[in-house]
């Protein structure tokens, strides 16, 4: 017996958690409030809106497109000395000397194929979902999405050394 009143003698001990317990509990019941909070919506009809999606109608000039989806890669000056430049694995082009690199001809097609369908640029994504979303995607609005990249192919065939 006097084991066991040594063992009950002295300061009372803390619970002991397993390791990450805490935390793990913390998860669970921001996830449980998460999940109760998107049921509630859905049920009520208000499903949560894509913020990202645009207008059917939208189409800025190339310019604006550019600055928006282009130049943090490739740079205010399309020299590609964007402001990620950094972060890249492969170095974005220079889209100034695209019409050098096509015998000196803007290769329009070429450009509005990468712009639809990012072939072989990882860092644009597949061309299922590119990383600028649904603004050259014809399923949305085909003549808007047409004239976004005839927009953008436009001001990039400005811009190219002479």
């Amino acid at each position: 017996m006097e084991d066991s009143a040594r063992k009950n003698s002295g300061p009372p001990r803390k619970p002991e958690w397993k390791q990450g317990g805490i935390m793990a509990l913390h998860r669970t019941i921001l996830l449980a409030a998460l999940l109760s909070a998107l049921c509630a919506a859905v049920s009520r009809g208000n499903p949560a809106q894509d913020q990202n999606q645009l207008p059917a109608d939208y189409v800025p000039s190339g310019a604006a497109i550019y600055t928006q989806y282009c130049a943090a890669c490739h740079g205010a000056d399309a020299r590609g000395n964007g402001p990620v430049k950094k972060a890249l694995r492969k170095p974005a082009p220079d889209l100034t000397t695209l019409a050098k690199r096509h015998d000196g001809k803007f290769p329009y097609a070429y450009v509005a194929g990468v712009l639809r369908f990012a072939p072989g640029v990882p860092s644009h994504g597949s061309g299922d979902m590119p990383m600028w979303g649904p603004l050259f995607e014809y399923y949305y609005n085909q003549k808007s999405a047409q004239r976004r990249i005839q927009n953008l192919c436009d001001f990039l065939a400005a811009l190219q050394e002479k």
